[in-house]
């Protein structure tokens, strides 16, 4: 079951990503993430409130925010601290990267958690776990071939180590989900709407400082629907993936692998929406990282 809901998480995630693109071409970054986490804490919101005065009626149907002990809103703190840099990274680099190049590489995200997952949760890959990841990697550097016949350059152009660094980060935050929804016991509308609410007192202190005494730059930002679609479509994906992560013998190296297939959406899609370049070459790649996440998901079958 976990992994059907991990597939129904990549739906989510392709479709959000989309939105993603759209929210932040040619606008300012911060005040887009900042709307994004502010309609995702918006959609959570009425589910805290009936939490508070109608308990048994949001038990009843599963959408319950637990009270929690402040050592805990320390634990939640620190995935907001994680997601924000990652964020900031990878909004910046999809603002200067087309999308057929930045979720690719986002698409390495499972190797770093599979690295992890075998550290620190001593999950066992069996071999072909191990073709999937080395594959998804291969894939993702014939991506930087196509993307230099985009004018860019891997190696001198910064927002591509941005995305790297935002990949990273993002992997650790799935790895830090497991230890909140299995050791912490956390359920997922309570880690998500906390979650929310101290990103968005992050970004404000952040805005306050490069974004809120510049005067040009607010100028520059462009209200769009798709703001308030990133966020309710992320919420959504969080939902499914965190109640993945509550069944015991979910994986959590696979279940980030399985994310992966969001890409069908961001490069079959996305690369028409957006008009974007090479995406029949693209499509080799593409076939090669989901080649990867196949032999991941059904090495145990």
């Amino acid at each position: 079951m976990w992994m059907y809901l991990g597939l129904l998480a990549a739906l989510f995630l392709g479709l959000h990503n989309l939105c993603k693109k759209h929210a932040v071409q040619g606008n300012e970054v911060f005040p887009v993430l900042l709307g994004t986490i502010t309609s995702g804490f918006l959609l959570l919101l009425p589910f805290f409130i009936g939490s508070l005065y109608f308990p048994e009626y949001t038990k009843q149907i599963g959408f319950h925010i637990t009270k929690i002990p402040w050592k805990t809103h320390g634990f939640i703190f620190i995935k907001s601290m994680i997601m924000t840099a990652s964020w900031v990274l990878a909004y910046q680099a999809l603002k200067h990267l087309p999308i057929t190049i930045v979720t690719p590489i986002r698409s390495a995200g499972p190797f770093f958690t599979f690295i992890g997952a075998i550290l620190i949760y001593q999950e066992k890959p069996n071999f072909l776990q191990w073709i999937g990841f080395f594959l998804i990697i291969f894939s993702v550097m014939l991506y930087s071939r196509i993307g230099k016949k985009e004018g860019i350059h891997f190696k001198s152009n910064k927002w591509i180590y941005a995305i790297i660094a935002a990949t990273f980060l993002g992997a650790s935050s799935g790895l830090y989900d497991k230890f909140l929804i299995q050791n912490v016991a956390l359920n997922p509308q309570t880690l998500q709407f906390w979650f929310c609410w101290y990103t968005i007192l992050i970004l404000l202190v952040v805005l306050s400082v490069l974004w809120f005494p510049n005067s040009e730059k607010r100028k520059k930002f462009k209200w769009r629907w798709t703001i308030l679609a990133v966020g309710v479509l992320l919420q959504t994906a969080d939902y499914f993936y965190f109640k993945a992560l509550q069944d015991p013998d979910a994986l959590i190296m696979l279940l980030s692998a399985i994310k992966r297939s969001q890409i069908l959406i961001a490069v079959l899609i996305g690369g028409f929406v957006f008009k974007e370049k090479n995406k029949r070459k693209k499509l080799v790649p593409l076939l090669g990282i989901m080649i990867g996440v196949f032999l991941i998901l059904y090495s145990n079958t």
